[in-house]
């Protein structure tokens, strides 16, 4: 399981501060929400956690199986889910498996059959991408991850475009396979992370105006 330790971590557009000071330990096999208003950064941070962007300050020390992972190395390590990051359309089902999981190990005992099925996606391994529905390709991006054999994953908004049944699939979904993984979640939703333990709060990390 993987350890994130936050080291004065802050991040700045131009002048203006996302968050700044931010020190705290998301300790390894935990479930962490980040929360903060529309706008406030959360996604910033998760960037920021998976490497996509670099921190302006400070530093993520990750720790797994006892030994460092560098900043350049976390990628080998965690999934992402997220709004911004799109399914590339142009391939089929299964082809998006095959593809995905060349670079990914999938966890054992799952097969592309079996991951197409529990998806709700069977009989549709032939169909393209651009041809499923938000719901469809929501509940991919989700079986993407949680299928991954990796200690991290990031979820960023992980039950938009889905229904209540969809959000319950969810559940169970992190539940059943995210057991011993580290799971950090943004969110504004209770209802996207009911399971977890640990929080930061964005904008307690907010640059505080002076009168």
């Amino acid at each position: 399981m993987l350890t994130l330790d936050f080291i004065n971590a802050g991040k700045r557009f131009q002048y203006d501060w996302i968050y700044k000071n931010l020190s705290q330990q998301i300790p390894a096999g935990s479930k962490c929400v980040i929360t903060g208003s529309n706008g406030s950064g959360k996604s910033t941070l998760l960037k920021g956690i998976s490497g996509i962007q670099p921190l302006t300050e400070g530093s993520i020390r990750y720790t797994y199986q006892d030994k460092n992972i560098s900043e350049g190395d976390i990628y080998k390590h965690l999934v992402i889910s997220a709004p911004y990051l799109e399914l590339p359309e142009e391939f089929s089902l299964l082809e998006l498996l095959q593809f995905h999981f060349k670079f990914k190990n999938p966890i054992s005992g799952v097969s592309f059959e079996d991951m197409m099925e529990i998806m709700y996606l069977e009989n549709q391994q032939n169909k393209s991408i651009s041809q499923f529905s938000s719901g469809m390709k929501q509940r991919l991006k989700i079986g993407l991850c949680v299928f991954s054999d990796v200690p991290l994953i990031l979820f960023d908004e992980p039950t938009s475009n889905l229904d209540q049944k969809g959000v319950e699939w969810y559940l169970k979904m992190v539940e059943k396979y995210c057991e011993e993984k580290t799971v950090i979640i943004c969110s504004n939703e209770p209802k996207e992370y009911v399971f977890c333990s640990d929080k930061i709060h964005i904008e307690d990390y907010k640059l505080k105006s002076r009168l």
